[in-house]
Formats: structure tokens, C-alpha cells, sequence
């Protein structure tokens, strides 16, 4: 009788090949390197926020940065996984795979900012081909919209 580590390996991969796979197991879910660079861009301008949180208490996914009194959340894309519509290139090998795995990708990213905007949340989109200092620029431009009307209604609330 086999090992459960002998069954593991006779499933067939979603990879075309050993190399493929290795590749694609190392592609990071946080802390890649346009995210990690727009943090550091936000936290110059003093911009405190929560780094892969749940915006919203509950919801089962997780933004890359969160501003929770501003309610704002900000998911840096790649352009293969997030499907962008300038830089996507399906892939040759196992394309149909592939596809779908973007198609699901696209329709959670669509979810969510649904779930968001449902709640009075702002979200802000960086594709990882942009300016990172215009998206800095934007983010933060946003937040402090955000925390200004906060402040606003908050001592509007006080004189009454």
C-alpha cells in the first residue's frame, strides 16, 4: 500500500513542466516588489496603513494596504494574474488552464471591489506597470480626502 506522500506525487500537475512549476510556487501572494515600493512611497508621506488585512471584519479576502478609519484598501495587480487589459499574454502552454485561472482571478477582483464599494469603502487599483509615484500621489491624495470628510462629520456631529 502506498504512502500518502507516494499518492501526492501521482496527481498530474496543473504545470507543463517541473521548471514551470518551481517558477510559478515562487511568485509571492504579498510583498512583491512594486507593492513593497509603493509602501515605502506611502510611508515618506506619512501614511500609516495595515499591510495585507481584511478591510472589512468578516469578509474572507484580504487587501494589499488598509487605511481603516479613511476606509480605503489598495490592491497592487500583476498584469498576467489580474488579466491586464494592456500587458496580458496568455500563455502558450496549457493556454485553457491558464485562461480560467485568470477569468477567476478577474471575476474575485470584480467581487470584491463590489463588496467594497457596498460597504462605503474606496479602492484603489495600481496595475504593477504604473508609476509607482502617480499611484503614491493618488493613494494618498484619496486618504486624505477621506480622513478630511471623516474629520468634518465627526465635529459637525459635535455641535448639534
Amino acid at each position: 500500500m502506498g504512502s500518502i506522500k507516494e499518492s501526492k506525487s501521482r496527481q498530474p500537475s496543473w504545470a507543463s513542466s517541473p521548471a514551470t512549476r518551481r517558477s510559478m510556487q515562487a511568485n509571492r501572494s504579498r510583498d512583491t516588489k512594486p507593492e513593497v515600493a509603493l509602501r515605502q512611497l506611502l510611508h515618506a508621506r506619512g501614511l500609516r496603513y495595515r499591510v495585507c488585512a481584511r478591510p472589512i471584519p468578516g469578509m474572507r479576502r484580504t487587501a494589499d494596504i488598509v487605511f481603516r478609519p479613511a476606509r480605503v484598501a489598495v490592491e497592487v495587480y500583476g498584469c498576467f494574474w489580474h488579466g491586464c487589459p494592456e500587458h496580458y499574454r496568455a500563455p502558450a502552454t496549457n493556454s485553457q488552464y491558464w485562461a480560467g485561472k485568470v477569468e477567476r482571478n478577474m471575476r474575485r477582483d470584480a467581487d470584491t471591489a463590489n463588496t467594497l464599494n457596498d460597504a462605503g469603502w474606496a479602492l484603489v487599483v495600481v496595475w504593477e506597470h504604473e508609476n509607482l509615484t502617480e499611484a503614491a500621489e493618488r493613494v494618498t491624495e484619496l486618504v486624505m480626502l477621506r480622513r478630511a470628510a471623516l474629520t468634518q462629520s465627526r465635529t459637525a456631529g459635535r455641535r448639534v
